[in-house]
């Protein structure tokens, strides 16, 4: 009797789609079963908040006879101040023709007329738009803040650019400032320093300092070996190559990392008026509090204004032929405007006259109040139509299943797509959640995100592709782009608040606004950087412009796409608290009355971590992709 043997050739091959669907499918039964039961409801007077509200009103009562106060943070807190005050009785002491006349003179040094005359109509334009006041204080804000970010940034940056271990030192500190929502700053910041400019300029610095000892560390690092090898073999000290070569080399580079503090320490304006910050922030807020784009939008135009000023000054001469000749014709025309600004401050008030200004309130609120009327039936159905379609049931589905259905769903996935220890460190992130009190509310911000980041990655994978396979399209994408990321994060709310009103939708619409740029750039760089040769032997073997992009591209593009999912990520979680003001709820909204109210701040120091919480939950999820082999790697292994 013989027996036939079974070639592995004719097995039955089960589908790699069956363990996915079958694991769903037990999730939906289970979710279907135990729905409305272990939810975590939110209480506004759960015992964690109190707790914390307990712990702050302690710490006000012993903030004067405590040494951790009296001999480390108060000295902290004066100092910061100081600089403040000192940046803002110059500024104030100059009046608007000494400061106009000043900054058209350090507009001239950096960069010529063209400079100049940008940074005079720059600052004239504040007192037109009747907020001089207000830009004074947010200029004195921003000097104050960029000066002490770029006193402790450059040199830590230096220090890691020079050595690996201080860059593994500090990485992850930057790591986790970078991933920290802003607002999420801003509760801890209260309670230790109280509130005012001083808070404020230090929240501003925990922002604006990791791009300055980032940018910095690279543009060391960057810097020839062969010029700091030909340096130390003609006898230099580390002293001396590090004065005569690396620096004077990252120029460029060191200018793009001033450049970058300032923009960073601007977008901070309006989160800082959060803990009594003066400035632009307050007419931004109170529009937003108001819901009237009238009161918003003139302090919005200023803080463009200001940021494209700042930047053009700080971009100018890093860009500029250090051999170039001029040099004494710009040093004569800026003495000639700061000459003229600070003769007229005894003949001309310091005040800037209230006749020169222009009242954009009413016209604005008009317009907007026009298109809310005739564009209703569009706008309405647009966020109707999301809300009912998409927002509300996965909301509905995220807050109804059992908490530890959710962490086993989002165990299950990073584990999936991230490996052990990103999946470990989620599930940690959501059970922290839930102990803090936060987990309803956090499962709605969650639902926020989820349809921000979607909306985000679509847009920004139609435009990144397009611009990747388009170089006419990619040149009139670039200057938007540009500018888009010049803008504060703020200003953004304007277009969606006039076009939607107060709502989720419009939380959502000012995410999306916020966080396209960077991903579209991130994903045209992918693909442009795949080998030309690989996309010349596709195209020689016959495939077609469709089956380049899927087959070839995306694929080879896959470290870059999911760099870019990353940062939609977080740039959309940064928007978190600003949905709060715009009607969005949850975890934004609980920050804000923490803030606002004092007997509520335990339950905004509690949703701030909250947040903190969520965004390290996705970031290692989306960054332990980009270390998991691709799905073909998988195949031939």
């Amino acid at each position: 009797m013989s027996t036939t043997a079974v070639s592995p050739a004719s097995r039955v091959k089960v589908p790699r789609w069956v363990v996915p669907a079958g694991i769903a499918a037990l999730f939906v039964v289970t979710y279907v079963v135990f729905r409305g039961s272990g939810t975590l409801p939110h209480d506004d007077d759960a015992p964690q908040f109190q707790a914390i509200t307990d712990l702050r009103e302690w710490i006000d009562d012993n903030r004067n006879s405590s040494p951790v106060f009296l001999y480390f943070l108060n000295y902290i807190r004066l100092l910061v101040g100081g600089v403040f005050d000192l940046f803002q009785a110059a500024l104030y002491a100059l009046g608007w023709p000494g400061l106009i006349g000043v900054m058209g003179a350090l507009g001239v040094l950096a960069g010529g007329w063209r400079i100049g005359l940008l940074a005079v109509a720059g600052v004239a334009s504040f007192g037109v738009l009747g907020l001089w006041d207000a830009s004074v204080d947010t200029l004195a804000l921003i000097a104050a803040a960029v000066l002490l970010s770029l006193a402790i940034g450059i040199p830590l940056g230096v220090w890691a650019g020079l050595s690996p271990r201080a860059r593994r030192l500090i990485t992850p500190v930057l790591d986790v400032m970078q991933i920290m929502p802003t607002f999420a700053y801003l509760a801890p910041l209260v309670l230790f320093f109280s509130i005012g400019p001083p808070a404020g300029a230090i929240t501003t610095m925990i922002y604006s300092i990791p791009p300055a000892i980032r940018i910095t560390a690279l543009a060391i690092e960057q810097v020839s070996p062969t010029a700091v090898e030909a340096s130390s073999s003609l006898g230099a000290t580390r002293r001396q190559t590090l004065f005569k070569v690396h620096l004077p080399l990252a120029r460029s580079t060191m200018a793009l990392a001033i450049n970058q503090t300032i923009m960073m320490a601007l977008s901070m304006v309006v989160i800082a008026n959060l803990i009594a910050a003066p400035g632009l922030g307050s007419p931004i807020i109170k529009g937003l509090s108001e819901a009237q784009v009238g009161i918003m939008l003139p302090a919005g135009i200023a803080i463009v204004v200001l940021a494209i000023v700042l930047d053009r000054m700080m971009m100018a001469p890093a860009k500029r032929d250090p051999h170039a000749g001029g040099g004494r014709a710009r040093l004569i025309g800026a003495g000639v405007l700061a000459v003229a600004g600070i003769a007229l401050i005894p003949v001309l008030p310091g005040e800037w006259p209230e006749d020169w200004s222009v009242n954009f309130v009413a016209p604005v609120n008009e317009a907007v109040h026009w298109v809310e009327f005739h564009w209703f039936d569009v706008t309405s159905f647009i966020k109707d139509t999301t809300t009912y379609v998409l927002l509300n049931p996965l909301e509905g589905l995220l807050t109804s299943a059992p908490w530890w259905l959710v962490a086993a769903a989002v165990l299950l996935l990073a584990w999936r797509v991230s490996g052990v220890r990103p999946a470990l460190t989620a599930l940690g992130c959501l059970l922290a959640m839930a102990l803090l009190g936060t987990w309803e509310h956090s499962m709605q911000t969650l639902t926020t995100v989820t349809v921000a980041v979607l909306a985000t990655m679509v847009i920004g994978l139609l435009l990144g592709v397009a611009a990747a396979r388009s170089s006419r399209f990619s040149a009139v994408q670039r200057p938007i782009l540009d500018a888009a990321q010049t803008v504060p994060s703020f200003v953004y709310l304007l277009p969606a608040l006039a076009l939607f009103g107060p709502s989720r939708f419009t939380a959502i619409l000012a995410s999306v606004i916020y966080a396209v740029p960077p991903v579209v750039r991130l994903v045209e760089e992918g693909i442009r950087a795949v080998p030309v040769s690989v996309v010349e032997a596709a195209s020689s073997a016959g495939s077609t412009p469709r089956q380049l992009l899927w087959k070839v591209q995306l694929p080879l593009a896959r470290k870059a796409i999911l760099l870019a999912a990353n940062q939609g990520i977080i740039m959309t979680l940064a928007m978190v608290v600003v949905g709060g003001m715009l009607g969005a709820g949850a975890l934004g909204y609980d920050v804000i009355q923490g803030f606002s109210q004092r007997p509520d701040f335990g339950m905004g120091f509690a949703a701030g971590i909250a947040t903190v919480l969520l965004g390290i939950m996705l970031d290692r999820i989306t960054q332990g992709a980009d270390r998991r082999p691709s799905p073909q790697k998988r195949k031939l292994t």
